[in-house]
């Protein structure tokens, strides 16, 4: 199971076939247990352009989408409150990160300075990482 990050999903919606040949590797791995929350969908539907709609809409559609309740919120403004300042944290990170923690899921993600709260085994690698 894997959680995938927005900049992740930024490029396969910009076909970077490295990003893109990771993916397939990881929806084979994990059988296709991918995991998005409602952060990242409307971090890319803030970005997307008309002509992009219906193909984001379809693969973002095809993740499966974790919901984010009282514990998620409770723990990610903790994770603020450690680190915003001195990490620089945003909320949707913070909330992202409570998610995949409680969730046991691992975060696939480029930007892990975002995340200090996550001990590196709690990051996903790809193929090209290992």
């Amino acid at each position: 199971m894997v959680l995938i990050d927005t900049d992740i999903l930024i490029w396969i919606l910009r076909d970077r076939k490295d990003i893109i040949n990771s993916f397939n590797f990881t929806a084979a791995e994990t059988k296709g247990f991918i995991y998005t929350t409602p952060i990242q969908v409307a971090e890319i539907y803030a970005g997307i352009r008309e002509n992009e709609m219906a193909r984001t809409k379809e693969f973002m559609e095809s993740l499966i989408l974790l919901s984010l309740d009282y514990s998620v919120g409770e723990n990610a403004g903790l994770y603020m409150k450690q680190f915003s300042k001195s990490h620089g944290i945003t909320l949707a990170d913070a909330l992202i990160a409570s998610a995949a923690r409680k969730n046991a899921i691992k975060l696939w993600t480029l930007n892990r300075k975002h995340y200090p709260m996550l001990a590196p085994g709690e990051f996903w690698e790809t193929s090209s990482d290992r």
